[in-house]
C-alpha cells in the first residue's frame, strides 16, 4: 500500500479526530479572511474618510510660504496655470484631485475681503463640508486606499462637485456674509464688477469663512493677471504621500514650493497604519494558536499509533516515511481547512458588515490563496515538531502489551 493511500485511509478511519483537527484550523482560517475582508473594506471608508478633510499638499510659487497662502497677500506671487495640466497629464499614481485657485485682496465698500478664483467641480471636490452645506453634483471617484479609482455605493462615501460657477456667479462665506448682511440671490460689486450670490458657504472655522469664491477665469480677468495662479491645492492619497509623492510633484514642476498640510497627512497614515497592525496581529495570533491546536492533534494521534509506528519501522520503513505520513496528513487537513475557512471567513463578513459596521463587503478572491496557504503553514508548523518526535520512536520499544 502507498503511503498516500495509507494517510487517506488512516485520516478516514479517526472522523471524530479529523472533524476536530479540520473544526480547528477552518475556524483560524474563517476569522483571519473574516477580518481581512472587514479591514480591506474599512481601510478604504476610513482612508476616504480621511482623505475628505480636504487638500493635504500645496503647490505655491517658488518666492512664497505657507504664511503667504493663508495671508492671501496682495503682492502674492503666481505662476502659470499650465503648471495644472503638468499635474493632470503626469498621471502620477495617488494624486486624486487638483485645485487650482487665484487670490487678491480686495475692497466690497469699506470692507476688506479675499477674493479666490475656483474651478468648481475640483474646488468643491477638497471641500467636504461645503458639501455639507449643499453644493453637490456629479461624483468624483476616490483612489487613496483603492488599487484602481473607485467610486463609493454609499454616498456619504462619494466625494461632491458642483459642476458649474458661471460667469460671474459667486459664493460667499459665512463671515462675509454676516458683516455685509448678504443673502442668497444678492449682488455683490467688486472693482467695479457685479457678481451674484449663488450660494452662501456653511461655517468652517477657517480662511475661507472671509472670502469670495468665483470661477477662476472670472477672476483672473477681472484682476487682470491672465492665465495665472497663485496656488494649487492637491489631495493626494496618503499611502502615496508616504511613498513618495512629494519627490515626484518635485520633479514635474521644479521651480515651485511644494509643502504639505501635515496634521491631516499625519492623521491619514496613522490611521491607514493602525489598520494594518490590527490585521497584523490578529494573524499572528491566530497562526500561533492554530499551530499548537494542529501541533496537540498530530501528538495524541502519534500517541495513539506508537505500536503501529513501530509495527512499520519493523517492516522496513525509514524515519522519513513517518515525517511523510505525518506532514502529508497535516497538508490534506492545511488545504482543506483552508477552503472551508475561506468561505466561512467570507460569509461571515458578508453577513457582519452591513449589519454592525454598515459596510458592504464584498469576496476577495485573491484571499482564497492565501487562506490556502496560511492554513497549510499552520498545519505544517503545527506537525513539525510531532513528526519529528514519531520519528524517533524505536521499532522495538512500543511492541509490548501494554
Amino acid at each position: 500500500m502507498k503511503l498516500t493511500d495509507l494517510t487517506v485511509k488512516e485520516l478516514w478511519h479517526r472522523k471524530s479526530q479529523l472533524i476536530s483537527g479540520l473544526l480547528a484550523i477552518t475556524l483560524g482560517i474563517g476569522v483571519i479572511v473574516g477580518i481581512r475582508s472587514f479591514s480591506v473594506v474599512s481601510e478604504r471608508a476610513v482612508a476616504v474618510n480621511l482623505d475628505n478633510l480636504g487638500a493635504n499638499i500645496l503647490v505655491l510659487p517658488q518666492s512664497s510660504s505657507v504664511d503667504d497662502y493663508y495671508a492671501a497677500d496682495i503682492d502674492a506671487s503666481t505662476f502659470p496655470e499650465d503648471y495644472v495640466e503638468r499635474l493632470v497629464t503626469s498621471a502620477i499614481p495617488g494624486v486624486d484631485n487638483i485645485s487650482p485657485k487665484l487670490t487678491r485682496r480686495v475692497k466690497i465698500g469699506d470692507q476688506n475681503i479675499v477674493l479666490t478664483g475656483i474651478l468648481p467641480q475640483s474646488e468643491i471636490a477638497s471641500k467636504p463640508i461645503w458639501q455639507q452645506g449643499g453644493l453637490l453634483s456629479n461624483s468624483i471617484a476616490a483612489t487613496c486606499a483603492a488599487s484602481e479609482p473607485k467610486k463609493y455605493a454609499d454616498e456619504k462615501l462619494q466625494r461632491k462637485a458642483i459642476d458649474t460657477l458661471e460667469g460671474y456667479d459667486c459664493f460667499v462665506g459665512s463671515g462675509i456674509a454676516e458683516r455685509l448682511k448678504i443673502s442668497e440671490g444678492s449682488e455683490l460689486t467688486i472693482m467695479g464688477q457685479t457678481f451674484k450670490v449663488v450660494k452662501l458657504l456653511p461655517e468652517t472655522g477657517t480662511v475661507d469663512d472671509d472670502r469670495v469664491f468665483a470661477n477662476l477665469h472670472s477672476v483672473q480677468a477681472l484682476l487682470g493677471t491672465g492665465p495665472q495662479v497663485s496656488a494649487i491645492e492637491i489631495m493626494g492619497c496618503c499611502n502615496a504621500i508616504s511613498d513618495g509623492l512629494l519627490g515626484q510633484l518635485r520633479n514635474i514642476l521644479p521651480d515651485t514650493r511644494i509643502t504639505t498640510i501635515g496634521q491631516i497627512v499625519a492623521t491619514q497614515i496613522e490611521n491607514n497604519k493602525l489598520m494594518n497592525k490590527i490585521s497584523t496581529v490578529f494573524l499572528i495570533i491566530i497562526v500561533f494558536v492554530g499551530s499548537i491546536s494542529i501541533g496537540n492533534y498530530i501528538w495524541a494521534n502519534v500517541n495513539e499509533r506508537r505500536r503501529e509506528i513501530g509495527i512499520l519501522r519493523m517492516i522496513g520503513y525509514h524515519r522519513k516515511h513517518i515525517y511523510y505520513i505525518l506532514i502529508l496528513k497535516a497538508l490534506i487537513m492545511g488545504l482543506l481547512g483552508g477552503v472551508a475557512g475561506y468561505f466561512l471567513g467570507t460569509l461571515a463578513a458578508m453577513w457582519l458588515g452591513p449589519e454592525f459596521a454598515g459596510l458592504e463587503v464584498s469576496p476577495i478572491y485573491a484571499l482564497f490563496f492565501a487562506s490556502m496557504a496560511i492554513a497549510v503553514i499552520i498545519s505544517v508548523l503545527g506537525a513539525f515538531i510531532p513528526a519529528y518526535l514519531a520519528g524517533k520512536i524505536e521499532p522495538f520499544s512500543n511492541m509490548q502489551e501494554q
